[in-house]
């Protein structure tokens, strides 16, 4: 082994389960065939509200291999607490829960599960179940349900109330300039390309072992055992590989639920995989509206801010999300209040989808921000600036590290954003319209606390575990990085194991604070390691490392090695072998233990970006395409440059989406959303996509996670489809204000 390579953090490396997913050897939820299984398919409600009067099963029963057919007439007996269904991540209220009752609270809500030998037995006797209804009066109409908004009790809030400061009203009233508008998001859904399923194999012996396409093994392993009576030990859940996430699986979604009761209702094996249409009856990011008013001296300064946003939910769920916080965090305004309000609809609870709250309120805002420069005829970058916080201005506490502005001049450079004029419709290439716009983006840096564990074989291989899951961020990549670069091997040494509910605890992956989380815990666990190894060299002969302690040493190549002189070592399996160790084995925790809380009281935490747009449209169709982009993002430390701009590419892809063509389309009459495939929920395509350039500015931090780490599953979505609407403006001169820009908004001229 060459001793002078090290691979560790900071290196660009390719995915190491990079070979399992292009091979196929990677197996999904839906692909695990235990012996004996059977097929279940979910029958959907046809309306959005009221009752189910009768249940018609004959035709359904009569096909040849149909085993059971379940409803809520004959399901097995569940737990009737709230509280047991109240996941780690749950909001306020009474969860859903299939086949609860005779009751419709959603269109497309499950209201019976056909079993079978067969997938297509199942499928088709599915279509013959007949159900006749009650059905009551509904709302799905966001418009309608703002009649409704409210905002729950303190004691029943889950996200950050804003904090208001000075007097915004008296501001805005007196400043000299000032912009006021209503600015809208759609309904979007997540899509992930692996639709929901779940796999429960029935063990035969009160033991169950459940497959499912989930964020968080130990999240569904307490759900399943707290509703269904199961002993949590006879509970295990496997997620190593997850088809996409994006906050869909962050809660355990009704097929699992659905899977593990007619398992025991068989005591049988069994399949359940929802279709894509069934994949838009769950969770998705909720409808929004925000009202923003700003107010400015002749020079640009920020004096007065309002922000008041309301995001749709269900009703019998209360979904809350941090929308109008950042805006007021993030610049410098000595006026500023805000108001945060849910309104809800009869639709299936709204949810966390990649940034939620800030790739909305963010966005919405950031709109705001560029119509407020040209409303001070100051250029878009140049506005920021000017009201450019060093601190969190909304709390009043510094950063633990913010390099906004390195990101800013970084990111301007990189695009050429001195070159763009001012004026609106003053580029152009051939018979399309071009525009250049930016934005801001800001998302927490999140750290939960986790476990891990780490065994070190004799013959010098590494395995490191933690329950956390991979939703393709890279997360085995991550875990394999931290843990050469602590124990100095090479990682094709190492094994990351994961997505295991018997592994150590780990909190559900999201909110980019699994690779801090998860990293920290396998560092100290290895840490734990290094600190026997470097024990058990005492016992090899002539003891070359004498009394070294830990500061003393460093591990480098599979040897550890003096500091002062790295030609006095010993090998790692030299070692074991000296203190006759077959393995060496710890488990540690890492959490922000009592200083770490006190700072994060004191000080806020959060990665930032700068995105720079360009957009060319053409004028007579209306057509939009994003030909350039440049995300130039301030992170922290990070740990693998290759799949961390991975991260960020795909955020750029998914805020290009929400600019421009991610919508779910309700007919209101039937409460339904209707555009329920890939074929007319439009997505970026390939053709969709050009050049991307992801920066990072070196961001030093010590203080903000163990590792220095901030996270990048969110951050590349924030901003960006605000720099998008705002390059559609500088290259029109129309400024639209409801996202998604589609054709029909930039022909209309009432949009």
């Amino acid at each position: 082994m060459n001793v002078t390579t090290r691979i560790g953090i900071g290196s660009a490396i390719n995915r190491v389960d990079g070979l399992d997913k292009v091979t196929g050897r990677a197996k999904y939820a839906a692909e695990y065939a235990p012996p004996g299984m059977v097929y279940g398919v979910v029958v959907s409600a046809t309306i959005a509200k009221g009752s189910i009067t009768a249940i018609d099963e004959a035709a359904a029963r009569s096909v040849p291999g149909v085993i059971e057919v379940l409803t809520h007439g004959n399901r097995p007996h569940v737990a009737w607490r709230d509280s047991n269904y109240q996941d780690e991540v749950a909001p306020p209220g009474s969860p859903f829960r299939a086949l609860g009752d005779a009751q419709i609270r959603f269109s497309g809500q499950p209201v019976a599960v056909v079993l079978a030998e067969t997938f297509e037995a199942a499928r088709y006797a599915a279509n013959l179940v007949a159900i006749t209804y009650k059905a009551e009066p509904h709302n799905t109409d966001f418009e309608a349900s703002l009649a409704e908004k409210f905002m729950p009790s303190k004691k029943r809030q889950t996200f950050h109330p804003p904090k208001n400061r000075g007097d915004a009203e008296t501001a805005l009233a007196e400043a000299p300039l000032g912009i006021s508008a209503e600015y809208e998001l759609a309904t979007e859904h997540h899509n992930p390309m692996e639709m929901h399923a779940t796999t429960v194999a029935w063990e035969g012996d009160g033991r169950i072992t459940v497959h499912d396409k989930t964020q968080g093994s130990q999240n569904v392993q307490t759900y399943i055992a707290n509703i269904f009576g199961f002993a949590k030990d006879k509970v295990r859940v496997l997620n190593p590989y997850v088809g996409g996430g994006f906050g869909s699986g962050l809660r355990p979604q009704y097929q699992v639920y659905l899977a593990v009761m007619t398992a025991k209702k068989l005591e049988r094996s069994v399949r359940l995989v929802l279709t894509r249409q069934q994949m838009f009856t769950h969770v998705h990011r909720p409808q929004a509206v925000q009202t923003v008013r700003l107010g400015t001296d002749i020079d640009g300064k920020l004096t007065g801010m309002s922000i008041s946003a309301t995001t749709s939910t269900s009703r019998f769920e209360n979904n809350m999300e941090d929308v109008v916080t950042w805006g007021l965090m993030g610049y410098d305004c000595p006026n500023a209040s805000g108001d945060y309000t849910i309104a809800p609809r009869d639709t299936y609870t709204s949810g966390d989808m990649r940034a939620p709250g800030a790739a909305t309120g963010m966005a919405l805002f950031e709109m705001a921000m560029d119509e407020m420069a040209y409303a001070a005829h100051v250029d878009p970058l140049e506005f920021r600036l000017i009201n450019y916080s060093d601190i969190d201005a909304m709390n009043g506490t510094p950063y633990t590290s913010k390099a906004l502005r390195e990101a800013y001049h970084a990111g301007a450079a990189a695009f050429g954003w001195e070159k763009r004029p001012q004026e609106p419709r003053s580029m152009r290439d051939g018979s399309e319209l071009v525009g250049w716009g930016m934005a801001t983006g800001m998302w927490d840096a999140m750290f939960s606390k986790t476990s891990a564990r780490a065994k070190l074989s004799a013959n010098g291989h590494l395995e490191v575990a933690t329950a956390t899951s991979d939703i393709g961020t890279g997360t085995y990549t991550v875990m394999t990085l931290v843990a050469a670069d602590t124990l100095g091997l090479q990682p094709d040494q190492i094994t990351a194991r994961l997505g295991d509910s018997d592994l150590p605890t780990s909190p559900v992956e999201g909110g980019s604070w699994a690779a801090a989380s998860a990293g920290a815990a396998v560092q100290v666990a290895c840490q734990a390691v290094g600190k026997q190894l470097l024990k058990a060299a005492a016992s090899v002969p002539g003891a070359p490392l004498g009394g070294a302690s830990m500061d003393d040493v460093e591990f480098i190549g599979g040897r550890i090695v003096l500091r002062a002189d790295p030609s006095v070592g010993v090998g790692i399996t030299e070692a074991m072998r000296a203190a006759d160790l077959p393995s060496i084995e710890a488990e540690e925790t890492a959490s922000a233990g009592l200083s770490g809380m006190i700072s994060q009281m004191r000080k806020s935490r959060h990665t930032h970006s700068a995105v720079f747009v360009e957009v060319k449209v053409d004028e007579e169709l209306g057509v939009v395409r994003v030909t350039r982009v440049v995300s130039a993002v301030a992170a922290g430390r990070i740990i693998n440059p290759k799949t961390a701009r991975s991260q960020i590419l795909g955020g750029v892809v998914m805020g290009i989406g929400m600019a421009m063509h991610e919508e779910t389309m309700l007919d209101n009459r039937l409460g339904r959303f209707m555009n329920h495939n890939l074929a007319e929920y439009h997505i970026p395509a390939h053709a969709d996509i050009q050049d991307i350039e992801v920066i990072f500015v070196d961001e030093p931090d010590p203080e903000v996670t163990p590792l220095g780490v901030k996270g990048l599953g969110e951050i590349g979505i924030v901003g960006t489809a605000g720099a998008v609407a705002n390059a559609i403006f500088h290259a029109t001169g129309k400024r639209v204000r409801s996202l998604p820009i589609t054709i029909d908004k930039l022909l209309d001229d009432h949009a």
